[in-house]
Parts: structure tokens; C-alpha cells; sequence
């Protein structure tokens, strides 16, 4: 059974920092892309970023880019969204998703993935 379980999320202050985590099963994990995705209240949900679990790509968005980082323990079939200087424009529901990868990079398109998880709540007070 595939599972993506993220954790982490939580309530921050302005400026302070969060890692989020997602767990991933049930898949060969290096064959596939893990992506950040996040919603918030009342919007759409928006691609933050993602990684290639394969050979190590990394991709950010402008808005997040010098702020978060992403990073993988393919030991242990993690990826990692390390975000720093939080504004209260990150607040929402943020997912992880896996998209299987068959000669490219993927990218943040939501119909690249095939998985998702349930999501964690990251709020940031003004």
C-alpha cells in the first residue's frame, strides 16, 4: 500500500522556521519525484517546490527560493522541506506528493502525481 504521511507543521511566529517531513512507503522510492505542494485558505493549491529522489534534482519556486530548502534520506525514504523566515503568506495546508519519473525531472504540475498525502497544517501569526 503507498503511503505519504507528512509531519511537522505546527504554528510559528514571523521569522521563525519549520521542517516539514514526509514519510513515503510502498513504492521504489528512487524512481520517483517528491513534491511540496501547498494550500491556502480560500486559494488554490500551488506547487512549493520538489526533488528527484533518483539523482538529487532540487526545484523551488521564486517565492520560497533562499528560504526553504528541500533534502532526501533515501535510507530511510524521506524527504524534508526545511523553511526558514516564515511569512504569513506560507500559512496553509501543505502535502507531499510522488510522482513516478520515466526520463525526466518532473515538475510541479499536480497531474505528475500520482500519490498524495493528507497534509499538515502550517500557520505563521503576524
Amino acid at each position: 500500500e503507498v503511503q505519504l504521511v507528512e509531519s511537522g507543521g505546527g504554528l510559528v511566529q514571523t521569522g521563525g522556521s519549520l521542517r516539514l517531513s514526509c514519510a513515503a512507503s510502498g513504492f521504489t522510492f528512487h524512481d520517483y519525484a517528491i513534491g511540496w505542494f501547498r494550500q491556502a485558505p480560500g486559494k488554490e493549491r500551488e506547487g512549493v517546490g520538489c526533488t528527484s529522489v533518483g539523482d538529487g534534482f532540487t526545484y523551488l519556486v521564486d517565492s520560497v527560493k533562499g528560504r526553504f530548502t528541500i533534502s532526501s534520506d533515501n535510507a530511510k525514504n524521506m524527504v524534508y522541506l526545511q523553511m526558514n523566515s516564515l511569512t504569513p503568506e506560507d500559512t496553509g495546508v501543505y502535502y507531499c506528493a510522488a510522482g513516478y519519473e520515466l526520463g525526466r525531472h518532473a515538475g510541479l504540475g499536480e497531474d505528475e502525481y500520482d500519490y498524495w498525502g493528507q497534509g499538515t497544517q502550517v500557520t505563521v501569526s503576524s
